[in-house]
Protein backbone atom coordinates (compact mmCIF):
# COMPACT_ATOMS: atom_id res chain seq x y z
CA UNK A 1 0.00 0.00 0.00
CA UNK A 2 1.50 3.34 -1.01
CA UNK A 3 1.65 6.63 0.90
CA UNK A 4 -0.72 8.11 -1.68
CA UNK A 5 -3.28 5.36 -1.17
CA UNK A 6 -3.24 5.75 2.62
CA UNK A 7 -3.61 9.53 2.36
CA UNK A 8 -6.42 9.38 -0.18
CA UNK A 9 -8.31 6.77 1.79
CA UNK A 10 -8.48 9.10 4.78
CA UNK A 11 -10.20 11.87 2.86
CA UNK A 12 -13.93 12.31 3.29
CA UNK A 13 -16.34 11.73 0.45
CA UNK A 14 -19.28 14.01 -0.25
CA UNK A 15 -22.68 12.37 -0.17
CA UNK A 16 -25.11 12.58 -3.06
CA UNK A 17 -28.03 14.98 -2.74
CA UNK A 18 -31.52 13.93 -3.74
CA UNK A 19 -34.34 16.32 -4.56
CA UNK A 20 -37.99 15.83 -3.61
CA UNK A 21 -41.06 17.56 -5.02
CA UNK A 22 -42.51 19.81 -2.34
CA UNK A 23 -45.77 21.74 -2.44
CA UNK A 24 -45.18 25.44 -2.80
CA UNK A 25 -46.12 26.84 0.58
CA UNK A 26 -44.85 29.95 2.26
CA UNK A 27 -45.56 28.41 5.66
CA UNK A 28 -43.49 25.33 4.89
CA UNK A 29 -40.80 27.56 3.49
CA UNK A 30 -40.67 29.65 6.63
CA UNK A 31 -40.56 26.54 8.81
CA UNK A 32 -37.75 25.03 6.69
CA UNK A 33 -35.72 28.23 6.75
CA UNK A 34 -36.17 28.54 10.49
CA UNK A 35 -35.14 24.90 11.06
CA UNK A 36 -32.10 25.32 8.83
CA UNK A 37 -31.06 28.45 10.69
CA UNK A 38 -31.49 26.75 14.09
CA UNK A 39 -29.40 23.78 12.90
CA UNK A 40 -26.60 25.99 11.62
CA UNK A 41 -26.53 27.90 14.88
CA UNK A 42 -26.58 24.67 16.91
CA UNK A 43 -23.72 23.19 14.85
CA UNK A 44 -21.49 26.01 16.04
CA UNK A 45 -22.19 25.45 19.71
CA UNK A 46 -19.68 23.59 21.92
CA UNK A 47 -22.38 21.14 22.99
CA UNK A 48 -23.00 20.07 19.39
CA UNK A 49 -19.31 19.70 18.69
CA UNK A 50 -18.82 17.54 21.78
CA UNK A 51 -21.75 15.36 20.73
CA UNK A 52 -20.27 14.91 17.24
CA UNK A 53 -16.91 13.97 18.72
CA UNK A 54 -18.57 11.36 20.93
CA UNK A 55 -20.42 9.89 17.96
CA UNK A 56 -17.21 9.66 15.97
CA UNK A 57 -15.49 7.92 18.89
CA UNK A 58 -18.30 5.35 19.00
CA UNK A 59 -17.96 4.74 15.26
CA UNK A 60 -14.20 4.33 15.60
CA UNK A 61 -14.62 1.91 18.52
CA UNK A 62 -17.10 -0.22 16.57
CA UNK A 63 -14.74 -0.25 13.60
CA UNK A 64 -11.84 -1.41 15.81
CA UNK A 65 -14.00 -4.25 17.18
CA UNK A 66 -14.95 -5.36 13.67
CA UNK A 67 -11.33 -5.13 12.57
CA UNK A 68 -10.17 -7.26 15.50
CA UNK A 69 -12.82 -9.90 14.74
CA UNK A 70 -11.63 -9.95 11.15
CA UNK A 71 -8.01 -10.41 12.25
CA UNK A 72 -8.99 -13.27 14.56
CA UNK A 73 -10.70 -15.00 11.64
CA UNK A 74 -7.54 -14.50 9.56
CA UNK A 75 -5.48 -16.09 12.35
CA UNK A 76 -7.75 -19.13 12.38
CA UNK A 77 -7.52 -19.46 8.59
CA UNK A 78 -3.71 -19.23 8.72
CA UNK A 79 -3.60 -21.91 11.41
CA UNK A 80 -5.76 -24.22 9.30
CA UNK A 81 -3.59 -23.54 6.24
CA UNK A 82 -0.47 -24.45 8.20
CA UNK A 83 -2.07 -27.72 9.29
CA UNK A 84 -3.04 -28.47 5.69
CA UNK A 85 0.50 -27.68 4.50
CA UNK A 86 1.96 -29.94 7.19
CA UNK A 87 -0.36 -32.81 6.25
CA UNK A 88 0.34 -32.31 2.55
CA UNK A 89 4.08 -32.27 3.24
CA UNK A 90 3.96 -35.61 5.07
CA UNK A 91 1.89 -37.22 2.30
CA UNK A 92 3.96 -35.81 -0.56
CA UNK A 93 7.25 -36.81 1.17
CA UNK A 94 6.02 -40.40 1.55
CA UNK A 95 4.84 -40.53 -2.06
CA UNK A 96 8.10 -39.10 -3.30
CA UNK A 97 10.23 -41.55 -1.30
CA UNK A 98 8.15 -44.43 -2.57
CA UNK A 99 8.44 -43.12 -6.12
CA UNK A 100 12.24 -42.78 -5.83
CA UNK A 101 12.68 -46.30 -4.42
CA UNK A 102 10.60 -47.94 -7.13
CA UNK A 103 11.59 -45.72 -10.03
CA UNK A 104 14.51 -47.95 -11.30
CA UNK A 105 12.23 -51.02 -11.33
CA UNK A 106 9.49 -49.14 -13.07
CA UNK A 107 11.96 -47.77 -15.58
CA UNK A 108 13.31 -51.23 -16.51
CA UNK A 109 9.79 -52.58 -16.83
CA UNK A 110 8.66 -49.69 -18.99
CA UNK A 111 11.70 -50.03 -21.30
CA UNK A 112 10.45 -53.41 -22.40
CA UNK A 113 6.76 -52.64 -22.63
CA UNK A 114 6.27 -48.94 -23.42
CA UNK A 115 7.46 -46.36 -25.90
CA UNK A 116 9.96 -43.58 -25.33
CA UNK A 117 7.09 -41.11 -25.08
CA UNK A 118 5.88 -42.78 -21.89
CA UNK A 119 9.42 -42.59 -20.45
CA UNK A 120 9.39 -38.83 -20.97
CA UNK A 121 6.07 -38.69 -19.15
CA UNK A 122 7.55 -40.61 -16.21
CA UNK A 123 10.51 -38.24 -15.98
CA UNK A 124 8.14 -35.27 -16.11
CA UNK A 125 5.98 -36.78 -13.36
CA UNK A 126 9.01 -37.24 -11.12
CA UNK A 127 10.12 -33.66 -11.67
CA UNK A 128 6.66 -32.35 -10.86
CA UNK A 129 6.46 -34.48 -7.71
CA UNK A 130 9.84 -33.22 -6.51
CA UNK A 131 8.78 -29.65 -7.20
CA UNK A 132 5.61 -30.10 -5.15
CA UNK A 133 7.55 -31.56 -2.23
CA UNK A 134 10.15 -28.75 -2.36
CA UNK A 135 7.42 -26.19 -1.80
CA UNK A 136 6.81 -27.71 1.65
CA UNK A 137 10.44 -27.69 2.78
CA UNK A 138 11.22 -26.66 6.33
CA UNK A 139 12.42 -23.08 6.95
CA UNK A 140 16.12 -22.32 6.47
CA UNK A 141 16.10 -19.56 9.11
CA UNK A 142 15.42 -19.38 12.82
CA UNK A 143 13.42 -16.20 13.60
CA UNK A 144 12.67 -14.88 17.08
CA UNK A 145 11.15 -11.64 18.34
CA UNK A 146 13.59 -9.82 20.64
CA UNK A 147 12.64 -6.15 21.01
CA UNK A 148 9.67 -3.81 20.61
CA UNK A 149 9.97 -0.06 20.14
CA UNK A 150 6.69 1.60 21.10
CA UNK A 151 5.90 5.28 21.24
CA UNK A 152 4.66 6.63 17.90
CA UNK A 153 1.11 7.92 17.84
CA UNK A 154 0.40 6.89 14.25
CA UNK A 155 1.59 4.37 11.67
CA UNK A 156 5.32 3.98 11.05
CA UNK A 157 6.25 4.24 7.37
CA UNK A 158 9.92 3.32 7.52
CA UNK A 159 12.67 2.04 9.79
CA UNK A 160 16.36 2.61 9.09
CA UNK A 161 19.63 1.43 10.68
CA UNK A 162 22.59 3.72 11.40
CA UNK A 163 26.13 3.12 10.15
CA UNK A 164 28.18 0.25 11.67
CA UNK A 165 29.31 0.96 15.21
CA UNK A 166 26.23 3.04 16.03
CA UNK A 167 23.64 0.80 17.80
CA UNK A 168 20.68 3.00 16.90
CA UNK A 169 17.72 2.86 14.53
CA UNK A 170 15.51 5.60 13.12
CA UNK A 171 11.78 5.59 12.42
CA UNK A 172 9.58 7.82 10.23
CA UNK A 173 5.94 8.12 11.22
CA UNK A 174 2.66 9.54 10.01
CA UNK A 175 2.41 11.35 13.38
CA UNK A 176 4.71 14.07 11.87
CA UNK A 177 7.77 12.94 13.87
CA UNK A 178 10.94 10.94 13.36
CA UNK A 179 12.57 9.10 16.26
CA UNK A 180 16.04 7.75 17.01
CA UNK A 181 16.04 4.66 19.23
CA UNK A 182 18.63 2.65 21.12
CA UNK A 183 18.75 -0.87 19.68
CA UNK A 184 19.52 -2.51 23.01
CA UNK A 185 17.44 -0.53 25.53
CA UNK A 186 14.52 0.23 23.14
CA UNK A 187 14.55 3.80 24.49
CA UNK A 188 13.62 6.77 22.30
CA UNK A 189 16.79 8.88 22.47
CA UNK A 190 15.77 11.75 20.19
CA UNK A 191 12.56 12.92 18.57
CA UNK A 192 12.60 15.23 15.55
CA UNK A 193 9.55 17.50 15.29
CA UNK A 194 10.60 19.79 12.43
CA UNK A 195 8.11 18.56 9.83
CA UNK A 196 4.51 19.73 9.52
CA UNK A 197 3.35 16.61 7.65
CA UNK A 198 3.75 12.85 7.72
CA UNK A 199 7.39 11.77 7.82
CA UNK A 200 7.63 9.22 5.03
CA UNK A 201 11.28 8.13 5.06
CA UNK A 202 14.43 8.34 7.17
CA UNK A 203 18.09 7.70 6.32
CA UNK A 204 21.31 8.02 8.36
CA UNK A 205 24.43 9.66 6.92
CA UNK A 206 27.07 6.99 6.13
CA UNK A 207 29.86 8.87 7.97
CA UNK A 208 28.45 11.70 10.11
CA UNK A 209 25.80 12.08 12.82
CA UNK A 210 23.28 13.45 10.35
CA UNK A 211 19.82 12.20 9.44
CA UNK A 212 17.82 12.78 6.24
CA UNK A 213 14.02 12.75 6.41
CA UNK A 214 11.34 13.29 3.74
CA UNK A 215 7.85 14.50 4.51
CA UNK A 216 4.38 15.02 3.17
CA UNK A 217 4.86 18.75 3.80
CA UNK A 218 6.85 18.86 0.53
CA UNK A 219 10.31 19.20 2.08
CA UNK A 220 13.29 17.05 3.02
CA UNK A 221 15.30 17.92 6.13
CA UNK A 222 18.88 17.18 7.16
CA UNK A 223 19.25 17.36 10.93
CA UNK A 224 21.85 16.66 13.60
CA UNK A 225 21.35 13.33 15.36
CA UNK A 226 23.04 14.01 18.70
CA UNK A 227 21.65 11.46 21.15
CA UNK A 228 21.79 11.31 24.94
CA UNK A 229 23.16 7.92 25.93
CA UNK A 230 22.73 8.67 29.66
CA UNK A 231 18.96 8.14 29.52
CA UNK A 232 17.73 5.26 31.72
CA UNK A 233 16.92 1.98 30.03
CA UNK A 234 13.40 0.71 29.52
CA UNK A 235 13.84 -1.76 32.38
CA UNK A 236 14.26 1.18 34.77
CA UNK A 237 10.95 2.71 33.71
CA UNK A 238 7.57 1.94 35.18
CA UNK A 239 5.94 -0.94 33.39
CA UNK A 240 3.39 0.16 30.79
CA UNK A 241 4.89 3.62 30.11
CA UNK A 242 5.35 4.60 26.48
CA UNK A 243 7.93 6.77 24.78
CA UNK A 244 5.47 9.41 23.69
CA UNK A 245 4.18 9.78 27.28
CA UNK A 246 7.73 10.47 28.52
CA UNK A 247 8.85 12.61 25.57
CA UNK A 248 8.18 15.94 27.30
CA UNK A 249 10.50 15.21 30.23
CA UNK A 250 12.88 12.37 29.33
CA UNK A 251 13.36 12.41 25.53
CA UNK A 252 15.36 15.10 23.75
CA UNK A 253 13.45 16.91 21.04
CA UNK A 254 14.71 18.78 17.99
CA UNK A 255 12.74 21.12 15.73
CA UNK A 256 15.35 22.93 13.62
CA UNK A 257 17.10 21.25 10.67
CA UNK A 258 20.66 21.89 9.55
CA UNK A 259 19.44 22.15 5.96
CA UNK A 260 16.03 22.16 4.28
CA UNK A 261 15.68 20.82 0.72
CA UNK A 262 12.85 21.92 -1.55
CA UNK A 263 12.21 21.75 -5.27
CA UNK A 264 8.94 19.83 -5.16
CA UNK A 265 5.29 20.81 -5.55
CA UNK A 266 3.91 17.80 -3.67
CA UNK A 267 4.55 15.38 -0.83
CA UNK A 268 8.00 13.76 -0.82
CA UNK A 269 7.69 10.00 -0.46
CA UNK A 270 11.40 9.18 0.00
CA UNK A 271 14.90 10.67 0.14
CA UNK A 272 18.33 9.03 0.04
CA UNK A 273 22.04 9.93 0.16
CA UNK A 274 23.92 9.41 -3.10
CA UNK A 275 27.27 7.58 -2.93
CA UNK A 276 29.76 9.91 -1.28
CA UNK A 277 26.92 11.62 0.65
CA UNK A 278 27.60 15.03 -0.93
CA UNK A 279 24.31 14.81 -2.83
CA UNK A 280 20.73 13.78 -1.99
CA UNK A 281 17.99 12.49 -4.27
CA UNK A 282 14.31 12.99 -3.42
CA UNK A 283 11.21 11.40 -4.99
CA UNK A 284 7.77 13.01 -4.74
CA UNK A 285 4.13 12.89 -5.73
CA UNK A 286 4.69 15.65 -8.32
CA UNK A 287 6.13 12.87 -10.55
CA UNK A 288 9.64 14.31 -10.22
CA UNK A 289 12.91 13.23 -8.65
CA UNK A 290 15.32 15.99 -7.65
CA UNK A 291 19.09 15.86 -7.11
CA UNK A 292 20.25 18.27 -4.38
CA UNK A 293 23.65 19.57 -3.27
CA UNK A 294 24.05 18.89 0.46
CA UNK A 295 26.46 21.73 1.22
CA UNK A 296 24.44 24.50 -0.42
CA UNK A 297 20.96 22.94 -0.39
CA UNK A 298 20.49 23.94 -4.04
CA UNK A 299 18.71 21.89 -6.70
CA UNK A 300 21.26 20.41 -9.13
CA UNK A 301 19.01 18.44 -11.48
CA UNK A 302 15.31 17.79 -11.86
CA UNK A 303 14.60 14.28 -13.13
CA UNK A 304 11.33 13.88 -15.02
CA UNK A 305 9.71 11.09 -17.02
CA UNK A 306 7.43 9.16 -14.70
CA UNK A 307 3.72 9.37 -15.56
CA UNK A 308 2.38 9.06 -11.99
CA UNK A 309 3.46 9.75 -8.42
CA UNK A 310 6.85 8.48 -7.23
CA UNK A 311 6.70 6.06 -4.30
CA UNK A 312 10.35 5.38 -3.42
CA UNK A 313 13.99 6.00 -4.26
CA UNK A 314 17.21 4.17 -3.41
CA UNK A 315 20.90 4.52 -4.29
CA UNK A 316 23.81 2.18 -5.00
CA UNK A 317 26.13 1.73 -1.99
CA UNK A 318 29.36 2.65 -3.82
CA UNK A 319 28.42 3.94 -7.30
CA UNK A 320 26.52 7.07 -8.26
CA UNK A 321 23.42 5.19 -9.38
CA UNK A 322 19.85 5.70 -8.21
CA UNK A 323 16.48 4.09 -8.85
CA UNK A 324 13.05 5.68 -8.58
CA UNK A 325 9.80 3.73 -8.25
CA UNK A 326 6.41 4.96 -9.37
CA UNK A 327 2.71 4.22 -9.40
CA UNK A 328 2.97 4.11 -13.22
CA UNK A 329 4.11 0.42 -12.83
CA UNK A 330 7.72 1.24 -13.82
CA UNK A 331 11.00 2.01 -12.11
CA UNK A 332 13.86 4.02 -13.59
CA UNK A 333 17.62 3.65 -13.23
CA UNK A 334 19.49 6.98 -13.18
CA UNK A 335 23.25 7.04 -13.88
CA UNK A 336 25.14 10.06 -12.47
CA UNK A 337 28.66 8.71 -13.09
CA UNK A 338 29.11 10.75 -16.26
CA UNK A 339 28.53 14.42 -16.96
CA UNK A 340 25.51 13.45 -19.07
CA UNK A 341 22.92 11.82 -16.82
CA UNK A 342 21.43 8.72 -18.46
CA UNK A 343 18.22 6.91 -17.61
CA UNK A 344 16.79 3.44 -18.27
CA UNK A 345 13.12 2.51 -17.89
CA UNK A 346 12.04 -0.94 -16.70
CA UNK A 347 8.56 -2.34 -17.10
CA UNK A 348 8.20 -5.56 -15.16
CA UNK A 349 5.17 -4.99 -12.95
CA UNK A 350 1.45 -4.58 -13.59
CA UNK A 351 0.66 -2.30 -10.64
CA UNK A 352 2.36 0.38 -8.58
CA UNK A 353 6.05 -0.27 -7.82
CA UNK A 354 6.36 0.31 -4.08
CA UNK A 355 10.16 0.09 -3.73
CA UNK A 356 13.35 -0.75 -5.60
CA UNK A 357 16.70 -1.40 -3.91
CA UNK A 358 20.26 -2.31 -4.90
CA UNK A 359 22.13 -5.36 -3.60
CA UNK A 360 25.83 -5.93 -3.01
CA UNK A 361 25.82 -8.42 -5.92
CA UNK A 362 25.01 -5.64 -8.43
CA UNK A 363 21.41 -6.68 -8.63
CA UNK A 364 18.22 -4.66 -8.29
CA UNK A 365 15.17 -5.95 -6.41
CA UNK A 366 11.75 -4.39 -7.01
CA UNK A 367 8.46 -4.83 -5.12
CA UNK A 368 4.94 -4.02 -6.19
CA UNK A 369 1.28 -3.90 -5.30
CA UNK A 370 0.82 -6.63 -7.94
CA UNK A 371 1.90 -9.13 -5.22
CA UNK A 372 5.31 -9.84 -6.68
CA UNK A 373 9.00 -9.18 -6.04
CA UNK A 374 11.43 -9.32 -8.96
CA UNK A 375 15.22 -9.67 -8.98
CA UNK A 376 17.12 -7.99 -11.84
CA UNK A 377 20.76 -8.20 -12.94
CA UNK A 378 22.35 -4.79 -13.60
CA UNK A 379 24.36 -6.25 -16.49
CA UNK A 380 21.25 -7.43 -18.34
CA UNK A 381 17.96 -5.94 -17.17
CA UNK A 382 15.76 -6.94 -20.09
CA UNK A 383 13.94 -9.45 -17.91
CA UNK A 384 14.11 -10.45 -14.22
CA UNK A 385 16.35 -13.34 -13.20
CA UNK A 386 13.88 -14.38 -10.47
CA UNK A 387 10.25 -13.65 -9.62
CA UNK A 388 8.72 -14.15 -6.18
CA UNK A 389 4.93 -14.48 -6.06
CA UNK A 390 3.07 -13.41 -2.94
CA UNK A 391 -0.51 -13.51 -1.68
CA UNK A 392 -0.62 -9.83 -0.72
CA UNK A 393 0.66 -6.45 -1.88
CA UNK A 394 4.33 -5.85 -1.03
CA UNK A 395 5.67 -2.70 0.64
CA UNK A 396 9.24 -1.40 1.21
CA UNK A 397 11.69 -4.28 1.07
CA UNK A 398 15.31 -4.54 2.20
CA UNK A 399 18.16 -6.89 1.25
CA UNK A 400 20.91 -8.05 3.63
CA UNK A 401 24.59 -8.25 2.72
CA UNK A 402 24.17 -12.02 2.47
CA UNK A 403 21.38 -11.68 -0.08
CA UNK A 404 18.30 -12.29 2.07
CA UNK A 405 15.24 -10.28 1.01
CA UNK A 406 12.90 -9.20 3.81
CA UNK A 407 9.44 -8.74 2.28
CA UNK A 408 6.72 -6.85 4.24
CA UNK A 409 3.11 -7.40 3.22
CA UNK A 410 -0.25 -5.70 3.54
CA UNK A 411 -1.58 -8.86 5.22
CA UNK A 412 0.72 -8.37 8.27
CA UNK A 413 3.21 -11.04 7.20
CA UNK A 414 6.97 -10.71 6.68
CA UNK A 415 8.63 -13.36 4.52
CA UNK A 416 12.30 -14.04 3.79
CA UNK A 417 13.59 -15.14 0.37
CA UNK A 418 17.00 -15.41 -1.26
CA UNK A 419 17.99 -13.75 -4.54
CA UNK A 420 17.15 -16.91 -6.52
CA UNK A 421 13.52 -16.74 -5.37
CA UNK A 422 13.74 -19.57 -2.83
CA UNK A 423 11.66 -19.13 0.30
CA UNK A 424 13.75 -19.20 3.47
CA UNK A 425 11.34 -18.42 6.32
CA UNK A 426 8.37 -16.45 7.57
CA UNK A 427 8.59 -14.28 10.67
CA UNK A 428 6.34 -15.53 13.49
CA UNK A 429 2.96 -13.86 13.61
CA UNK A 430 0.17 -14.51 16.06
CA UNK A 431 -2.10 -12.63 18.45
CA UNK A 432 0.82 -12.43 20.91
CA UNK A 433 3.71 -11.48 18.64
CA UNK A 434 4.26 -9.89 15.27
CA UNK A 435 2.39 -7.01 13.65
CA UNK A 436 -1.40 -6.78 13.72
CA UNK A 437 -1.69 -4.18 10.95
CA UNK A 438 -0.02 -3.63 7.57
CA UNK A 439 3.78 -4.02 7.67
CA UNK A 440 5.21 -0.97 5.89
CA UNK A 441 8.98 -1.53 5.84
CA UNK A 442 12.01 -3.58 6.90
CA UNK A 443 15.69 -2.90 7.57
CA UNK A 444 18.73 -5.14 8.24
CA UNK A 445 21.39 -4.48 10.90
CA UNK A 446 24.40 -6.41 9.64
CA UNK A 447 26.82 -5.83 12.55
CA UNK A 448 24.45 -6.55 15.45
CA UNK A 449 25.17 -10.28 15.70
CA UNK A 450 24.41 -10.56 19.42
CA UNK A 451 21.00 -8.89 19.22
CA UNK A 452 18.27 -8.01 16.75
CA UNK A 453 19.48 -7.94 13.15
CA UNK A 454 16.17 -7.32 11.34
CA UNK A 455 13.72 -4.52 12.11
CA UNK A 456 10.15 -4.20 10.86
CA UNK A 457 7.62 -1.39 11.19
CA UNK A 458 3.92 -1.07 10.47
CA UNK A 459 0.65 0.72 10.92
CA UNK A 460 0.07 -0.81 14.33
CA UNK A 461 2.45 1.97 15.48
CA UNK A 462 5.08 -0.58 16.45
CA UNK A 463 8.66 -1.32 15.48
CA UNK A 464 9.91 -4.85 16.15
CA UNK A 465 13.47 -6.15 16.36
CA UNK A 466 14.00 -9.78 15.27
CA UNK A 467 16.86 -12.21 15.57
CA UNK A 468 17.21 -13.98 12.21
CA UNK A 469 19.82 -16.72 11.99
CA UNK A 470 20.58 -19.39 9.44
CA UNK A 471 20.00 -22.90 10.81
CA UNK A 472 23.47 -23.80 9.56
CA UNK A 473 25.02 -21.22 11.93
CA UNK A 474 23.15 -22.41 15.03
Amino acid sequence: MSVNQITQSSKGQKGKRTSMNRPQSTVDGDIYIGFRSDFDNEANTPTCRVRLHNLFRQIEKEFDLLYQENQNLHDKIELLNEKIESASYDKQTYDCMDFDNNFPKLLNKKLSTTSSQKLKTAHKLKAQTSKIVSSFKAPHMNCNLLKEYIGHKDGVWEVSVARPGQPIIGTASADHTACVWSMDTTRCLLQYQGHSGSVNSIRFHPLKDLVLTASGDGSAHIWQAVVNWDLPSSEEELEGDECDDRSDTRVSTLRTPVCELGGHMGAISAAEWLAGADQVITAAWDRLAVLHDVETGLVLTTLSGHDLELTHTATHPIQKLAVTSSRDTTFRLWDFRDNVNSVSVFQGHTESVTSTVFTREDKVVSSSDDRSVKVWDLRNMRSPVATIRADSAVNRISVSNTGVIAIPHDNRQVRLFDLTGQRLARLPRSSRQGHNRMVAGTAWAEDNASGANLFTCGFDRRVIGWSVQSLKDI
